[in-house]
């Protein structure tokens, strides 16, 4: 699957919608200026191109302090819509033996340079604000489990946030991923 999202937006497009969330969601970064996200972004195509997919695939990126690093990430209240129905990583989904979705979440951050949460950044992503009360989401996993044919993934049910396993290859209609784009 090429990039999972067909609809880019335009730099200038992304970066109004960029700021106007920045400026309504002060309280997810409360120590940080519009000011000194700007020059992080206008020169860089690559993050732009990064930004533009998650926007597109629903993930309502905004800048953060994400386990000491400023990274724009998804808070979109579920699971991005654009991001759903995908098993963990190419080789699940090659080794699927029926049904194997189109892409999976590994592939898709790959493609739009932008790193999947760790478990660590899923807690710290439900301490600013609470996400994945209906959905889950993908989570990087550690090789020990990967190896065993395993993936975890998160939500957050009952003012908890809960991580579990799934075999790497399942996928379903309620499960997506969130990604962080690493500015500093």
């Amino acid at each position: 699957m090429e990039k999972h999202v067909d609809n880019l937006i335009s730099k200038d497009e992304l970066l109004k919608i960029l700021e106007d969330r920045f400026n309504q969601n002060i309280s997810r970064h409360p120590n940080i200026k519009w000011v000194e996200i700007v020059p992080l972004l206008e020169n860089n195509p690559e993050r732009i191109n990064s930004l533009s997919y998650l926007e597109a695939s629903n993930g309502e990126p905004d800048v953060a302090v994400i386990n000491g690093q400023l990274v724009y990430v998804d808070f979109s209240e579920e699971s991005p819509k654009g991001r759903r129905s995908l098993c963990y990583d190419k080789d699940a989904r090659v080794n699927r033996k029926k049904f194997p979705p189109t892409s999976s979440i590994c592939e898709v951050c790959d493609q739009w340079q932008v790193e999947l949460l760790t478990e660590d950044d899923y807690h710290a992503l439900q301490e600013i604000q609470a996400v994945d009360l209906k959905t889950s989401s993908w989570l990087f996993t550690p090789d020990n489990i990967r190896q065993l044919g395993g993936a975890i993934f998160g939500d957050r049910r009952y003012d908890t946030t809960f991580i579990y396993h799934n075999g790497a290859d399942s996928y379903y209609a309620s499960r997506g991923f969130r990604a962080k784009l690493i500015l500093k």
